[in-house]
């Protein structure tokens, strides 16, 4: 399987092959960066003249509990994401030309984003050329810093990065991936996160990967629940399919190290986040302390600013941004870069979508796509951004853009704005 041995090697000594094809992955955006330009010279030139957002939840708050608590220590506080986080805070960019090209791009942080579109950063935007998408991306990102920098300003930046990529794809007739180089695969092998094992075994998952609700509040009993519940997942899907768990920030390094020898019968291929995204030196030192688990972070960094100092301390083990929120596809293509010259594998957040696709199947160390829309609740939002699934593995669209089939009409209808 695809998965394995990028997950479970270390960092293999490089040959003169693998040098040579990451060169000539590399190159075309080092000469693009070089030169200033993002894309070959454009056929003419387009006029930005509307900006919309709206605001679309793509599954419920209520999947992190509800903010009906029942004191102040109650373990629900820890898990209450709010109206801005993960998919109960997506938002729908539109961007429009005078030339009649449209163009829609996903990010996240709900009204809190919508409003800073809305007031800041749609000023860099009317009466700008959407083909500048590097110009465009630095600026938006310098404008940000006082206030900006991570979270829900680059989670807006990030729906603002893909609707203009949206619109290159279309002004060239063809599908974003081609514009990175051209696919170095027709399909991916997707896993499967989520509890429904007897769906992700009948659709074809060759991985999957299972959301652990405990941790350092829950003390040692939950310690022996989560083990007990995982050991009983290896023996419902086998040796042959990879098991990977999300922790959820949860717990901490004593508690991420005695989980990790706990759960060595468990056989996982990764953890993902056990610690906070801010405990960069924690991360540090739980990489250096595993064994065979490969750590996996970087679901809630930002910028290609926030993985270098992930790589530079040799913090984690597999990156997993969101182009959703991360910083667009503008930037996370830098952020693929930086881990190919580091050998290191990337497996972006929800990775199965429409706009997360193209660069995995651009990218030689994009092993896997994450589920994304396959086996959740049936949603005409998610269905629209979700990527044609067939027995584990995504393939890609040879539609202009990034392939969704987004509407003005279906977001004005699921508009949640207001």
């Amino acid at each position: 399987m695809g998965l394995r041995n990028p997950m479970t090697s270390s960092r293999p000594e490089t040959s003169r092959r693998t040098l040579l094809k990451l060169g000539a992955s590399v190159a075309p955006l080092a000469a693009q960066h070089a030169s200033g330009q993002a894309l070959p010279p454009p056929k003419g030139k387009l006029t930005i003249d509307r900006v919309k957002v709206y605001v679309t939840p793509m599954l419920p708050q209520s999947r992190f509990d509800s903010p009906e608590f029942g004191s102040e220590e109650d373990p629900k506080r820890w898990r209450w994401l709010g109206p801005f986080a993960q998919l109960a805070g997506s938002i729908i960019v539109e961007i429009g030309t005078k030339q009649g090209i449209t163009g829609y791009g996903m990010g996240g942080g709900g009204a809190a984003a919508a409003l800073i579109i809305g007031k800041h950063l749609r000023d860099f935007l009317i009466g700008a050329d959407p083909l500048r998408v590097e110009l465009l991306w630095d600026q938006m990102y310098s404008s940000t810093l006082y206030y900006g920098r991570r979270g829900v300003t680059i989670m807006a930046l990030s729906g603002v990065d893909l609707a203009l990529w949206d619109i290159i794809g279309r002004f060239h007739d063809q599908p974003v991936g081609q514009l990175l180089g051209g696919p170095v695969k027709a399909r991916v092998p997707a896993y499967y996160t989520g509890t429904d094992l007897e769906f992700a075994i009948r659709s074809g998952f060759s991985a999957i990967k299972i959301p652990v609700p405990r941790g350092i509040r829950d003390g040692r009993d939950g310690m022996k629940r989560t083990e007990s519940d995982l050991l009983r997942v290896r023996e419902r899907i086998g040796a042959d399919r990879s098991l990977m768990i999300d922790a959820n920030c949860l717990w901490d390094v004593p508690y991420t190290l005695e989980m990790l020898e706990r759960l060595r019968p468990v056989k996982l291929a990764f953890l993902e986040e056990p610690l906070s995204p801010d405990d960069v030196l924690g991360y540090a030192d739980v990489c250096r302390a595993t064994g065979t688990t490969r750590i996996a972070s970087g679901e809630h960094e930002y910028t290609r600013h926030g993985y270098r100092l992930l790589l530079h301390h040799k913090a984690v083990h597999i990156l997993q941004p969101d182009l959703a929120w991360c910083g667009g596809l503008t930037e996370i293509r830098r952020v693929v870069a930086m881990a190919a010259a580091e050998n290191l594998p990337v497996i972006p957040h929800r990775g199965g979508s429409a706009y997360a696709l193209p660069l995995v199947l651009a990218s030689p160390n994009c092993p896997l796509a994450e589920s994304f829309g396959t086996g959740e609740p049936e949603n005409e939002l998610l269905a629209a951004v979700s990527s044609r699934f067939e027995n584990g593995r995504y393939f890609g669209s040879d539609k202009p853009g990034f392939g969704h089939s987004l509407t003005t009409a279906l977001l004005e209808k699921n508009n949640k704005a207001g």
